[in-house]
């Protein structure tokens, strides 16, 4: 006797609902779709051609918000992380500055030291492999009694570090001071505010290192930024490079300026790196913008990146002051 083969159920599709697709709601639509680059065409029409989706679409976002502000004189700052003058950033930031559009920076303690080091001898980035096992790491003695020095006579005069170096490199005969960031804050008056973390620099590795001068002097910054900060309304803030320190700088700069009764509301935030990390995310991006700001990610290699944003930026600019001019 053959036995019977157990049917199982299944789903009857025959009443399943459907619509038209023409009435679906999509996310992308040919309209939004890049378009191929004519050769011997400018920037801003290569920037037209980029496709209104995902990080293109952001990456417009993003020269918008800063163009805007600066028409609108609203506070822009930046804060680097010392790859970005590893990668020879440098001038693309100094026209920046140049043009009113960074209006505050804030670096980690190794940007002073990459930017004094390419003001003076026109290079910087030694080769970590190649000296730790000699013990030799970060025994550059003028990086290091130069930069303490500044530091220690500087607070003494009740100035930050960003202030103190980029005033000494100004003054000095550099032989490539016009490539410092620093000196060009202190040549166009732009705050440059440096926060150090104790035990992670080079120079601190030096017998001329003084901690307690150090710390005050980065105190100073960080209360220079945070007046900076609590101008930010309307403005925008990039973190460039740095994932842990100037995050946790930034956010406890929009805590305090918001204690003070500051109006810190709507304003953009920018994480600029080649990999996105928590603490940029969170403490840039997310938390400070929650009351009605704006947070935006861009991921990709800073010595291209951040040449394409300020590109951007220029070109936005100058059409805009195009259109000033013709208008009757």
């Amino acid at each position: 006797m053959k036995r019977k083969i157990q049917s199982y159920p299944r789903l009857d599709l025959a009443r399943v609902k459907t619509y038209k697709l023409a009435q679906r709601k999509s996310k992308v639509e040919i309209q939004d779709f890049s378009r191929p680059h004519t050769p011997g065409s400018s920037f801003s029409d290569f920037l037209s051609t980029l496709p209104e989706i995902l990080a293109a679409r952001d990456f417009k976002a993003v020269i918008s918000a800063v163009v805007q502000a600066q028409q609108q004189d609203k506070m822009i700052i930046a804060g680097f992380g010392a790859h970005v003058f590893k990668v020879g950033l440098n001038p693309i930031i100094i026209d920046l500055m140049e043009r009113g559009v960074l209006k505050a920076i804030a670096l980690n303690g190794a940007g002073i030291i990459h930017d004094f080091e390419l003001a003076l001898v026109g290079k910087t980035s030694e080769d970590v492999d190649r000296e730790i096992n000699s013990g030799m790491f970060g025994m550059a003695e003028e990086t290091g009694r130069i930069l303490n020095t500044t530091i220690t006579n500087g607070v003494k005069q009740g100035t930050g570090i960003g202030e103190a170096v980029g005033k000494l490199i100004l003054s000095e005969k550099y032989p490539y001071k016009k490539m410092s960031v620093l000196a060009a804050g202190a040549r166009l008056g732009i705050p440059i505010s440096v926060h150090v973390s104790i035990g992670t620099d080079i120079i601190q590795m030096h017998p001329s290192f003084d901690g307690g001068a150090t710390g005050q002097a980065s105190l100073l910054d960080f209360r220079l930024l945070a007046h900076s900060v609590s101008r930010l309304e309307g403005g925008v803030y990039l973190n460039i490079g740095s994932a842990v320190l100037l995050p946790e700088v930034f956010l406890k700069a929009v805590t305090l300026a918001r204690n003070l009764g500051h109006r810190l509301n709507r304003f953009t935030t920018v994480n600029m790196d080649f990999i996105q990390h928590y603490r940029p995310i969170t403490n840039v991006v997310k938390r400070p913008t929650q009351q009605g700001g704006k947070g935006y990610m861009l991921t990709g290699h800073h010595e291209i990146m951040v040449p394409l944003l300020a590109a951007g930026i220029v070109e936005a600019l100058e059409q805009n002051k195009k259109r000033r001019s013709y208008s009757p």
